[in-house]
């Protein structure tokens, strides 16, 4: 027995000492315990000071000892408890992942990007991390980038896009048998319900192609323009739609993405000229506007979404979604209506161009 407690204590020992010379500065739990709880057990018989001075020696020795075995003990059980809660806590998130991915819609089996939330997932995490970390630090020495002709190009193409998904949405369902009203989920694959899905996944798949925004601006180093609340909002989106796309691809909660749609249309025209040079600035005072249709937008989901809380009844299958889409609209509706008066009341004083949203420099 004693030979194992000396074992024990001397891989102790070896962990310290491993601790000490290539982790100077941090000093162990273990470590800190047993040397408190040696000098109290020291402290208790070195007081009987006598002939036997040896003896107790001794019994200092394997008292730490004992100590020192007790504390091993404790910590590596201590570990093992860890270790078991979080294998238990990974079991139930996978089970509790298996059981709800069951319930996701067939049709879309096969599909890009759509097997798990993970590629997605992961495509967001790398967009957050270059565009506030390692973008900016790329650029910090670096000349920014003339990408006028490219941004022309990408505008124009999202424009083209945004037009064709707003033509597809209006056929598939909204101009074609939708009531505005408790419009379900029609899983079916009928033509049009397949032509829904295709444009919804096309939707999701062109919130990927958005994020060029944020890096156009990195490359540029417009970094005043990477704000939290654009990155929040190109982050959020793809990620919330790939559940939308997978459980939902269809019925009411596609409304605000026909509206985002035709708003896109009229955004990235704009954008689009605002690329072309200041010689083209003089065709953009109707930017104050773009913003009012914005507004009319954020109005027009929150007040669509909600009305499916005072029906009678509406089964509507994913109420959850519902309520995200209306807090999002909520919120942007809000924070847009704080833009738009500091832009258009208090911004009366503002230079022209400046209240016209264009900067010198663009």
């Amino acid at each position: 027995m004693l030979m194992l407690e000396e074992d024990i204590c001397r891989k102790c020992e070896l962990k310290r000492d491993l601790q000490r010379e290539y982790f100077p500065n941090v000093k162990s739990v273990v470590d800190s315990d047993i040397q408190t709880q040696d000098r109290s057990a020291t402290r208790k018989i070195s007081g009987q000071q006598n002939e036997n001075g040896d003896e107790v020696g001794q019994m200092n020795s394997n008292g730490g000892r004992l100590l020192c075995v007790a504390s091993c003990n404790e910590g590596q059980h201590h570990k093992n408890q860890v270790k078991m809660a979080f294998s238990n806590l990974t079991s139930k998130a996978i089970l509790l992942y298996d059981e709800w991915i069951k319930d996701a819609d067939p049709r879309l089996e096969g599909w890009p990007l759509m097997s798990s939330p993970f590629p997605t997932t992961f495509i967001i995490g790398t967009y957050v991390y270059f565009v506030t970390s390692l973008g900016p630090k790329l650029m910090e020495n670096k000349k920014p980038f003339e990408l006028r002709q490219i941004m022309t190009f990408y505008n124009f193409s999202v424009v083209a896009l945004s037009l064709y998904m707003t033509y597809e949405f209006l056929m598939s369902g909204w101009a074609t048998g939708y009531s505005f009203r408790c419009d379900i989920v029609d899983y079916s694959r009928s033509p049009t319900a397949l032509r829904m899905v295709r444009t919804c996944w096309l939707y999701f798949f062109s919130k990927f192609i958005e994020l060029l925004d944020t890096i156009f601006f990195v490359l540029r180093k417009k970094n005043n323009q990477v704000t939290f609340l654009h990155v929040f909002h190109h982050s959020i989106m793809p990620w919330t739609w790939w559940f939308g796309v997978k459980f939902a691809a269809g019925g009411l909660g596609t409304f605000h993405a026909l509206l985002n749609c035709i708003v896109h249309v009229v955004m990235y025209t704009y954008y689009g000229i605002c690329s072309l040079g200041p010689a083209y600035h003089k065709y953009l005072w109707w930017k104050k506007y773009m913003t009012t249709i914005q507004l009319v937008q954020f109005i027009m989901i929150t007040v669509h979404i909600g009305q499916i809380y005072v029906m009678d009844d509406c089964p509507y299958q994913y109420p959850i979604f519902m309520f995200i889409i209306w807090l999002y609209g909520s919120m942007f509706l809000v924070l847009f209506l704080h833009f738009w008066y500091h832009a258009y009341t208090k911004g009366q004083r503002l230079p022209k161009m400046a209240r016209n949203g264009i900067s010198k420099d663009q």
